[in-house]
């Protein structure tokens, strides 16, 4: 039995309640994450090979080192947007794990994160850290998997050699293998479900809360779903948003009218996420797994392209997509589903598939679909699981899950006792460093105050002596001029005949 290693926030088998997501942050800040960690889990379980889960955290000390190199045959690190300042630290500290492994070490997916012209001048500061990160990598596998041309190209740029860089794209597309369920057909009225993903980081490039709006005015089924983490922390434990009045276009407090209503929901298992989809007419928005999600579960999809790592994936695999930056506020759901292909997306699956599950067998690793059952017997597994459906706007009554929030607030209040305490102590013992130190410099202080008065009685005594020498120097001329001065006559003759 093959035993693989892959870093994800959590198995796709395990069960985990909302507030275990939360409290563990078990899906890396992303619900995105667990999309193409869950498909790649998937890909590579097979009748010969086990896959666990190593969390998402990484632990690169000498002694997990050791635990892994002995316990697994291989190490597999599916990645996104990873060449990014923003996950520089944790890449060092991949790269420190990687390069105390002696089993092989399989990166795919990974991507550079640059603006939507694809200009990577914000990544120079991290130039060591991906070269690093690719040595440590290389030096322990066949290839390197990308997810577009962009990656590609600024790993060639920086020395990696281009067989040894595969363009892959993102696990998350072959979450069904070599098939890609049919989008379904269907007309945009006012009854149709709408909904839609934004990035708050997408805004600054265009009106993303505009276009949010216009959808949510416009269609009475809309609906939002967010991903992040934070987006469940407001779902669990609300906000005084409402009654403090704050706003925000961006929904992301209390006061927005989507969550006034109800109207956002945050996914936490991805096949509970594409289940929900199958429910809407169409999807649109910033967040290139928001899309993906809804596309596998055959509901057509529009990507609003805001940087490289969203543009990228989708012209790696055909998917409708527009630049966000331009468009305008009363942007129309139903223009971007009748303007949307999606036959080349479709069409070129097939094709994208052999070279994943080519790089796959390239870097000596089976696959479920070519090795296995098609991933039959782990889609039982998953669907024999009671996963927890998508958060809602907690209303305030007792949902199951008043007990967390109050054993929650007592630990925060907890910790910050004992931080208060650990700073409190610290300040006592400045405290009493400072006085001790103020003590020392009133004594030296008062020691410096008699050294100068000291000094300035020697001063005068010196004054005194150089007054009486003075007088003593001039009483001698008196007494002894007389004398000198006869004495020099005769020296010298005068006075003589």
């Amino acid at each position: 039995m093959k035993r693989i290693l892959i870093r994800s926030g959590k198995s796709p088998l395990r069960v985990a309640s909302p507030t275990e997501f939360i409290h563990q942050d078990l899906i890396g800040t992303n619900t995105g994450n667990l999309l193409f960690s869950d498909s790649a889990h998937k890909m590579l379980t097979t009748p010969d090979t086990e896959v666990t889960s190593n969390g998402i955290r990484t632990n690169h000390s000498a002694e997990r080192a050791a635990e892994i190199n002995e316990q697994y045959d291989a190490f597999v690190v599916p990645l996104a947007n990873a060449f990014r300042p923003q996950f520089q630290a944790s890449l060092d500290r991949l790269s420190k794990l990687i390069e105390q492994l002696t089993i092989p070490v399989v990166v795919f997916g990974v991507g550079a994160q640059a603006t939507d012209d694809y200009a990577t001048e914000m990544l120079k500061p991290m130039e060591a850290s991906v070269k690093r990160f690719t040595r440590a990598v290389l030096d322990r596998s066949a290839s390197i998997g990308v997810r577009g041309e962009l990656t590609a190209r600024y790993l060639r740029d920086h020395g990696v050699p281009a067989d040894r860089i595969d363009i892959i794209g993102c696990p998350s597309m072959f979450l069904y293998g070599d098939t890609f369920p049919e989008i379904r057909a269907t007309e945009i009225t006012a009854d149709s479900r709408i909904t839609i993903n934004m990035s708050p980081d997408a805004v600054p490039v265009g009106d993303i809360a505009g276009i949010a709006a216009y959808g949510h005015a416009h269609y009475p089924h809309f609906t939002y779903y967010a991903q992040n983490t934070v987006d469940a922390e407001l779902l669990l434990w609300g906000d005084t948003s409402r009654e403090s009045g704050a706003t925000d276009p961006f929904p992301q407090l209390l006061s927005h009218a989507l969550l006034r209503e109800n109207k956002v929901r945050m996914p936490l298992d991805p096949k509970t996420w594409i289940d929900e989809l199958r429910g809407y007419d169409f999807a649109y928005g910033t967040r290139i797994h928001g899309n993906i999600a809804a596309l596998l579960a055959g509901t057509p999809a529009v990507v609003l392209t805001h940087d490289s790592r969203t543009l990228e994936l989708c012209r790696y695999f055909d998917i409708p997509h527009r630049p966000l930056s331009g468009l305008p506020a009363d942007t129309d759901p139903r223009d971007l589903y009748e303007a949307a292909d999606f036959s080349a997306m479709i069409k070129g699956h097939g094709e994208r598939f052999e070279r994943i599950t080519a790089f796959l067998t390239r870097n000596g690793l089976d696959n479920a679909y070519q090795h296995g059952d098609g991933g039959a017997a782990f889609d039982a597994r998953l669907a024999a699981l009671d996963l927890p459906a998508s958060m809602e706007v907690w209303d305030g009554t007792e949902d199951g899950r008043n007990r967390y929030r109050m054993s929650r607030l007592r630990e925060r209040i907890t910790v910050s006792e004992t931080k208060l305490a650990t700073v409190t102590r610290k300040n006592t013992e400045l405290r009493a460093k400072l006085s001790a130190a103020e003590k020392r410099a009133k004594e030296t202080g008062e020691r410096l105050d008699a050294a100068v008065e000291q000094l300035e009685a020697t001063r005068k005594q010196l004054a005194s002596m150089e007054r009486r020498l003075a007088g003593v120097e001039k009483r001698v001329l008196v007494r002894l001029g007389p004398a000198l001065r006869r004495r020099s006559r005769k020296l010298t003759g005068v006075g003589k005949h």
